[in-house]
């Protein structure tokens, strides 16, 4: 697999998405989640998602320049409708001025619907706990057709529908949660079959009903199973609560979406913390329970603790500095894109 850089590779992304007909703004934002998702060994939400974007735009799936419409809003909340707009672009500015609206009234929510894939969820959440305070996020996955199936079930109803959490902190990296309530994001199993891996038993169920460790199954007729293995109706559980929260309470319905397009539902609150206590001191003390739970004694497999988020900033860091792995297949098709375009010989793909 080539091995790019992070600044070269956001480069790449950037330049084809403006290729497609993203503006400078647009590219930017989509191409800095993208990179940042392969930085923190997300590569499932990562430059591999460039080609579909791409493609989805050409369908008319994305629109790019889509206005960002509030459709109301009150002093602590917001309904903003997307317009098909890039995903990324329309939820960093629901949480920005979701920020804005906690540092007023200390507490503040916002819904979306009508847009495209948001990516890494963490991403929005880090945002706010920059800024010192608490968030949640919660996307419904898109109104694609759907992937996982309900607990005991074998036919998809539900999305991978991931839950993030994050807190401001002293810590090097951000102490954050980050998780699909499906056995796995179904990035996950495109990144492993485009490498040729299996995938862990207990993810997925094939077309007939039979547990498999091939990726492809799941483009195959096969069905995610929900978090939890034997216990999967806790993840079935969450995964229906946040399709409340992402999708029945924007308005965005569930279900597939009759268009076919990829329609991502999110739902976010702010809270500011210096509602509750002194930020230092609250951040201070974040700081020493992370500390307290990686003093634990570690067990017979287990070289140390991490606190949650830990391994993402270790997996930036190594790979801010040694470069991103980039499948064969996704290379293929970045440089198809750029022969298209006429920009292999800018973007230094020739080979």
């Amino acid at each position: 697999m080539p091995i790019v850089m992070a600044d070269r590779a956001t480069v790449i992304a950037d330049t084809l998405l403006q290729c497609a007909g993203a503006s400078a703004h647009e590219a930017e934002v989509v191409a800095r989640h993208c990179i940042g998702a392969n930085l923190a060994g997300h590569d499932s939400h990562g430059i591999i998602q460039i080609p579909v974007y791409i493609d989805r735009v050409k369908k008319g799936h994305i629109v790019p320049g889509a206005p960002i419409d509030i459709v109301q809003e009150s002093p602590t909340t917001t309904v903003i409708d997307g317009n098909w707009g890039f995903g990324y672009v329309v939820s960093e500015h629901a949480m920005n001025l979701t920020i804005e609206k906690a540092r007023k009234s200390n507490v503040a929510a916002c819904t979306v619907f009508r847009q495209s894939h948001v990516g890494r969820v963490a991403d929005y959440p880090l945002m706010a706990a920059k800024a010192g305070m608490i968030a949640i996020m919660t996307a419904d996955s898109g109104r694609a057709p759907k992937q996982v199936a309900p607990f005991g079930g074998r036919e998809p109803r539900l999305g991978t529908n991931p839950i993030s959490v994050a807190v401001p902190s002293e810590l090097e990296g951000p102490l954050f949660i980050d998780m699909a309530t499906s056995a796995a994001a179904a990035g996950k199993l495109k990144v492993a079959a485009a490498r040729g891996t299996p995938i862990p038993a207990g993810w997925l169920l094939d077309k007939d009903g039979r547990q498999t460790t091939d990726p492809r199954a799941l483009g195959q007729g096969g069905v995610l199973l929900p978090l939890g293995g034997s216990e999967g109706y806790k993840g079935y559980g969450l995964s229906a609560i946040v399709e409340i929260l992402s999708g029945i309470l924007p308005g965005l319905g569930f279900g597939v979406e009759p268009t076919g397009k990829h329609n991502d539902g999110c739902f976010m609150a702010v809270f500011n913390v210096e509602a509750f206590r002194p930020l230092a001191t609250f951040k201070r003390e974040v700081t020493e329970f992370a500390e307290y739970l990686k003093a634990t004694p570690t067990d017979a497999d287990t070289k140390q603790v991490l606190y949650p988020g830990e391994v993402e900033h270790n997996r930036a860091t190594q790979r801010g500095s040694e470069g991103l792995d980039i499948e064969d297949k996704t290379w293929a098709e970045l440089k198809g894109l750029a022969d298209g375009y006429g920009v292999t010989e800018r973007l230094g793909m020739q080979g």
